[in-house]
């Protein structure tokens, strides 16, 4: 009897570790894929600046600086097709206040390159206030020659050092 008790112990904990192998352990098919690109649900991570900061208006904008002429501040074809782009994206962004920096090459004293670089901020300045950007949005400064990007002394440093530049500023 002992031994038929035994034997039927054996047989059901037998049965029982059998069962539970067989519904833990599942073949291929029956798994579910891995996940993919198509099936993965997270959000990718967002690329590019983030929009109205200045990484955004550089990104958006034809350039972020207008060129002159030597002894000049008028604004010429290329450079309103510029402040045009940065007057779009103005529009897009009606809270976002700009400075607009005023800059000349280093020929000329500092007097009149003071006073070149405030007109040519101002030139900018009130071309986007006639494409319809509150001029209360923007702020000029002129640097003279006091802040050039190009080091050289000839005509193609000039000439780069010869600009305005629009920089956001909230």
């Amino acid at each position: 009897m002992n031994r038929t008790i035994a034997a039927v112990t054996i047989a059901a904990a037998s049965l029982s570790l059998a069962a539970c192998s067989s519904t833990s352990k599942k073949t291929a098919a029956e798994l579910p894929p891995p996940p993919t690109a198509e099936t993965t649900t997270t959000e990718p991570a967002p690329t590019g600046p983030t929009a109205g900061s200045q990484a955004d208006f550089v990104a958006s904008v034809q350039s972020d600086t207008i060129h002159f002429d030597l002894d000049r501040y008028n604004i010429d074809a290329q450079s309103q097709a510029i402040l045009q782009s940065q007057a779009q994206w103005l529009g897009r962004y009606p809270n976002k206040m700009v400075t607009i920096e005023g800059h000349a090459d280093e020929r000329g004293t500092r007097d009149y390159n003071i006073a070149l670089g405030e007109r040519r901020a101002n030139a900018a300045k009130n071309f986007l206030i006639s494409l319809g950007i509150d001029g209360s949005r923007i702020n000029t400064v002129s640097y003279g020659k006091e802040r050039p990007i190009a080091l050289g002394s000839d005509e193609a440093s000039y000439a780069q050092n010869r600009r305005a530049v629009t920089v956001t500023v909230q």
